[in-house]
């Protein structure tokens, strides 16, 4: 699983293994990821993973910080079985679960009035909240007063304390005419994953288990139900091994296929990857997936990231085939799997000839 060579082990899990250098990477510049990783210069990175034309090719873990979501953190020794909490790399998930729900025909259309699904909440209709669609969700452009990355931080403990999250979401003022700017907001997460419970009648673990993770032989999965009805977090909460949080990577990077079933249908993931709103900084924004760019050996590589608190990256590749996922526990250093692990080792390999 961690091995000098840093070949992966062969295990009964679907994917097939081979080495780095069979794939024409650098292996000294894997290796020296290795060692930094090792040597604790690169501390509280736990799980390392690479996989290159469907095939798994680099595979490491090691011990440090871990917070499952519920209790505190605590030091945790990480290997191929262990599940590690992917925080809001969840949304990206829920983002699938919207594609199977539109090929489906649960969800008919992204540009459906959001409350249409809370008949309940009729006391908050108003011009400025019907005119909020799944797409505004789904692109963070809601328009609802939320702070969760900026002063005072609050809205996303409130929402969880609340004793109906959905309504305490839906009621927000309105900051923005929908569609109009950014604004990073967990709580719209929550209110895709009610209306998938809603239209498939299935509570979003279930429905995870049975059109998503069961299909592509995940099976050992924990998807808290931190809400205050009992519901799973589907924009957070999600743990998983970290080869099968890879397995996601690689279904995107296959347009939706896995083992020649088409999982997710491939108009949804060529649609959720395109940029549909801008992020902070550099980052675009899809359907609940980043799209981010690096420069590597004087060319710009575009890439496409799930992205959780602490370091928690699932970062697809597709001009190069490469699926990279890195568990993390890093609250200060958020960037280190991209700046330093992508950036500085995985793709000057891969673009090594």
């Amino acid at each position: 699983m961690d091995t000098e060579d840093n070949h992966p082990a062969k295990l009964e899990d679907g994917w097939p293994v081979g080495h780095p250098a069979g794939h024409g990477f650098d292996l000294a510049l894997l290796q020296e990821m290795r060692r930094r990783v090792v040597e604790g210069k690169l501390d509280n990175v736990h799980a390392i993973i690479v996989a290159h034309d469907g095939v798994l090719i680099y595979e490491q873990y090691a011990a440090g910080q871990d917070q499952n979501g519920i209790e505190p953190a605590r030091h945790t020794t990480f290997d191929a079985t262990t599940k590690h909490n992917g925080n809001s790399m969840a949304k990206s998930v829920t983002s699938l679960l919207v594609g199977i729900a539109l090929g489906r025909g649960w969800i008919k259309a992204l540009n459906t009035p959001v409350l249409d699904y809370f008949p309940e909440y009729a006391d908050l209709l108003t011009p400025e909240r019907s005119a909020i669609t799944l797409h505004h969700l789904l692109t963070m452009s809601d328009g609802l007063d939320w702070s969760e990355f900026k002063p005072p931080f609050d809205s996303l403990g409130k929402m969880r304390g609340a004793n109906d999250a959905y309504r305490y979401v839906l009621e927000r003022p309105i900051k923005a005419p929908p569609g109009r700017t950014f604004n990073y907001n967990s709580g719209a997460t929550e209110l895709i994953g009610a209306v998938l419970r809603r239209v498939s009648g299935k509570p979003i673990d279930t429905l995870a288990r049975d059109e998503l993770f069961g299909p592509l032989g995940i099976n050992d999965v924990e998807w808290h139900r931190r809400l205050p009805d009992g519901q799973p977090q589907a924009s957070g909460a999600l743990r998983a091994r970290p080869r099968d949080w890879a397995k996601l990577g690689q279904l995107v990077l296959n347009r939706g296929l896995w083992n020649d079933r088409q999982i997710v249908p491939s108009a949804w993931i060529a649609e959720s990857i395109k940029p549909h709103n801008n992020g902070p900084g550099l980052f675009l924004y899809g359907y609940h997936w980043w799209l981010e760019r690096s420069f590597c050996r004087r060319s710009i590589i575009e890439w496409i990231g799930a992205m959780g608190w602490g370091g928690q990256r699932l970062m697809i590749v597709p001009d190069l085939g490469i699926v990279t996922l890195v568990h993390a526990w890093l609250p200060n250093n958020m960037t280190l799997p991209e700046s330093i692990l992508l950036n500085e080792f995985v793709l000057p390999a891969a673009m090594a000839s």
